[in-house]
């Protein structure tokens, strides 16, 4: 139920298990605790903050050394909100949101060019279909 809306009340959840608010509450925080809730956060809509262009970035590194340097700059840019380690085609992937495809541009080539002697490849996003929480059935 939280992974659906992580603002349902922790009495609503007991009534619906079946249980007391005292054992939702303790269970939650066996959760957190283990690792399995990583935290919560507001879902903020990147167009809304003006941010209309979503692009990944895939890094074809030409040294493995070059990770933890990319890296760390890729964590300065606050565009990039998130950044994969890959198999196959991409050393890394990361996605960014820009104001508009001339902002992407900006973006690419006077920070992420500079950032290692990698080459890239871009891909933009016309719409995110959906999104989701993986199913939590199981736990």
């Amino acid at each position: 139920m939280l992974s659906v809306n992580a603002r349902t009340p922790f009495l609503e959840i007991a009534r619906e298990c079946g249980v007391s608010g005292a054992a939702i509450h303790q269970r939650i925080q066996k959760l957190t605790q283990s690792g399995v809730i990583r935290g919560f956060e507001a879902l903020i809509s990147p167009a809304a903050m003006g941010y209309e262009t979503c692009a990944y970035v895939g890094f074809f590194l030409s040294e493995p050394s070059q990770f933890d340097s990319v890296v760390e700059e890729l964590q300065k840019i606050p565009e990039v909100v998130e950044l994969h380690y890959t198999t196959g085609k991409y050393d890394l992937l990361v996605k960014i949101y820009a104001r508009n495809n001339q902002h992407l541009l900006e973006i690419i080539h006077n920070r992420i060019q500079a950032i290692a002697s990698a080459r890239t490849e871009t891909i933009i996003s016309f719409k995110e279909e959906f999104r989701r929480q993986v199913p939590a059935a199981t736990i």
